[in-house]
Formats: C-alpha cells, sequence, structure tokens
C-alpha cells in the first residue's frame, strides 16, 4: 500500500483537510497516516487534536515545535524546533507522499525536513495571494518545495506554472473544505445553543481577527477598531479566537476583555468545523479578515465584511465587502452586509472555489502518479511569454504524466 502522511497542525487546516482524510481513509491502495504538530498540541489554543480523535483519526506523529512566545523571535525559533521535530518523525519512517497545505510557517517546517529525505511532497492551496501577510513567501516557498499541487482554481493554477513548475504536477481540485457541504448534517440551533453555552434568537455576526503579519505592529490598533465599529452598530458577535501568528496575545486579550463588557457577546476558542459551518448557516454576516469568509461563506451566500490587506489578492465571490481597517469604514461594512437588499443581491451565488469534488480528485492523483526520479527531480518550466494572451486552462483531472 501507498502511504500518504498528512500534515495538521491547527482547527484551520483540519477543517480544509477532513474531507480528504476521509477519502484516502476509505481508499483500499491507501494507507493514511497523520502528524499532528502546532496549535493542535497547544492546550492555550484549546489542544484542538482532539477534535482528529474524535473522528475517529489516528495520530500517527505529535511532532512540538511552538514556543509560547508570540514575538518575531519566537516564531522563527519555532520554524527551527518544527524542522528538527519533522527531521527526527521521517528518521524513524518515511511516507511516500507527505500532504501539506496553505501557508502556515508550522506546514513550511514540515515540507522543508522532508527535502533532504527526498520525500515527494503534495501541496494543497498553493497559488493563491494573501498580500497582508508573510504567508504569502511561505506559500510559494512551499510551491517550490512540492512536487505535486492541487490549487484551488485555474487562476491559481497558472500561477503556480509561473513560479516554474511543470504543468503534469498541477492538477486543479477546488477547495477541499467544500467537499463536507455536499453530505452535512448542519447542527440545529438548539445544539448549537445547548453545546456551546450560546443564544442564538437574535442576530449575530461570526468574527475571527487573525494577526496581519506583515502590519504585527498595528495589531492592538486593528483589533481596537473592530472592536469599537462592533460596540457602535450594536452588533452581537461571536468570535472565534486568532491562530498562534505574532501579536496574536494582544487581539486575544482585547476580545476576552470585550466579550467580559458585553453580556451579549461570546468568544468560542474553536468550533470545530461541523458546529462552524453551522454557524455560518445561521449567522447575519462574517466580519474579520479569516480566509473563511472568502473561500467558504460564498457557499452559504453568507456576507463577509474583509477587514484590511491579509486576504489582498484572493479570487472572492460578490459576497465579500473589502473595507480597511477603521472603525468607521467596518460600520459602513457592517450595516451594508446585514442589510436585507445585499442579502438578496445574493441569490444564485456560484463559489468560485469549487463544487464539492475536491478530495476525490486530489486522491486519485495520489494514488495513481508514478513514484520515483522523476517525481523527486523537478525541472523548471517556462510559460509561454504572452501568458495572458495564450492561457490554456490546465485540466481538472490533471495533465498526463507524458
Amino acid at each position: 500500500m501507498r502511504t500518504i502522511g498528512v500534515v495538521s497542525t491547527s482547527r484551520s487546516d483540519y477543517g480544509i483537510y477532513k474531507p480528504l482524510l476521509e477519502a484516502i481513509r476509505k481508499d483500499a491502495e491507501l494507507e493514511l497516516r497523520v502528524l499532528v504538530s502546532g496549535m493542535h498540541l497547544s492546550s492555550q489554543y484549546g489542544t484542538t487534536v482532539r477534535a482528529i480523535e474524535q473522528d475517529g483519526f489516528d495520530i500517527a506523529e505529535r511532532i512540538e515545535m511552538l514556543l509560547s512566545s508570540d514575538t518575531p523571535q519566537g516564531i522563527s525559533k519555532s520554524i527551527g524546533v518544527g524542522v528538527i521535530g519533522f527531521a527526527d518523525s521521517f528518521s524513524r519512517w518515511r511516507p511516500d507522499i507527505l500532504v501539506v497545505l496553505g501557508d502556515r510557517f508550522e506546514m513550511h517546517a514540515a515540507a522543508l525536513a522532508a527535502l533532504p529525505f527526498k520525500i515527494p511532497v503534495a501541496h494543497l492551496s498553493g497559488g493563491e495571494l494573501t498580500e497582508g501577510a508573510i504567508d504569502d513567501a511561505l506559500r510559494h516557498s512551499l510551491t517550490k518545495l512540492s512536487h505535486l499541487h492541487f490549487p484551488a482554481t485555474e487562476e491559481y493554477g497558472r500561477r503556480i506554472a509561473q513560479m516554474g513548475e511543470e504543468p503534469w504536477r498541477v492538477t486543479v481540485a477546488g477547495e477541499p473544505s467544500l467537499d463536507q457541504l455536499r453530505t452535512i448534517q448542519f447542527l440545529s440551533r438548539e445544539e448549537l445553543e445547548r453545546r456551546f453555552s450560546l443564544r442564538l434568537d437574535r442576530p449575530f455576526v461570526l468574527s475571527t481577527f487573525h494577526p496581519v503579519t506583515l502590519e504585527y505592529e498595528q495589531a492592538e490598533w486593528q483589533i481596537g477598531q473592530l472592536l469599537a465599529a462592533l460596540e457602535s452598530t450594536g452588533t452581537r458577535a461571536v468570535f472565534t479566537m486568532p491562530n498562534a501568528d505574532t501579536g496574536n496575545h494582544i487581539i486575544r486579550d482585547k476580545i476576552q476583555q470585550f466579550v467580559a463588557a458585553h453580556e451579549d457577546s461570546r468568544v468560542i476558542e474553536s468550533f470545530g468545523s461541523h458546529a462552524y459551518f453551522s454557524m455560518m448557516k445561521l449567522a447575519s454576516a462574517i466580519v474579520g479578515n479569516s480566509s473563511s469568509g472568502i473561500v467558504e461563506a460564498a457557499s452559504f451566500a453568507l456576507p463577509a465584511v474583509n477587514i484590511g490587506t491579509r486576504q489582498d489578492g484572493r479570487v472572492r465571490a460578490r459576497n465579500v465587502i473589502d473595507v480597511g481597517y477603521g472603525k468607521h469604514e467596518i460600520a459602513r461594512g457592517i450595516a451594508k452586509a446585514v442589510s436585507r437588499a445585499f442579502r438578496d443581491s445574493l441569490d444564485g451565488l456560484v463559489n468560485p472555489y469549487g463544487s464539492g469534488q475536491a478530495s476525490r480528485i486530489i486522491t486519485e492523483r495520489l494514488r495513481s502518479v508514478e513514484l520515483g526520479d522523476r517525481l523527486i527531480r523537478k525541472k523548471f518550466y517556462s510559460p509561454p511569454i504572452a501568458l495572458e494572451d495564450d492561457r490554456k486552462p490546465l485540466s481538472h483531472k490533471g495533465q498526463t504524466d507524458g
């Protein structure tokens, strides 16, 4: 059997991965090995590894890497610790293919450690842009460290080719997180209220605000403006906590202080993907700078107020309302998002990130790709100079290996 190692480091990537993990586990020709690291193993971030175990996935490796510090020095040291931890893991066993996702520094540590071991790396969600974060550099670096690519859209696939990746390595698959929406049984309002001690009988927005890592010095002011906008508009908010990037501690502290002073708002460390999607179905809007407002919200025709620069460059549907950091601009964005006219305008919205077939497409490619020297030995691909005038879509089924 072909062994597929999948690296998961946080609640956000696990929510995307889950349908793919299930597809790999069900495939008779593939053996799934889950490597867990990063925020999953930290009590500060909710020890979310438990959600993976509760879903019935065995944990093959636990790689500790996060330091408690959220300073630039702390993040850099965490990357180094992660490389050492994954190197130790790969010295004990080596997957036939290692799967990584997105743009996190924890993922980068895993792919970098795999390089000397000649482990083929498959990268999901490459080719995207998030111009306000160091994630851009990490994502594109992961592309160059990887041997197979599964971007979510044709545009992202072309961008990977622009970076010199051979087209046969690129399979446009869509976003795996959307696969769940084809079969999910959403939790009822009553079940969500019971499970998370919430009151959802009145309108509310979901809010997640992550550090903008190229602007981390402004984190306190930025979250303050968001909270001031929510207060000035009288908006009830259910917050989820930020990721482990530089400056996350001040954001967490400000949110907790806000919730303590506003009894109609709540904060949940992590919903898990099932409950989070169920909350999206009930919410009036999503407000913040999370990729969920860009990627998943469109499938619910859910208005998304996207604050600041963190998601700059990503493909978005017309449900997204882009605003700056100022409280008045955020407040105007919220007012537009919750208006009946804007909600009605989203009727028939199509999500550009796919229709729920990503896991099948990715699994088929992981099973069928020929392993060996050709996969490992990368050649630089030079696309036509007139790329804008000669765009030939990359196949959703992947190019042949010929």
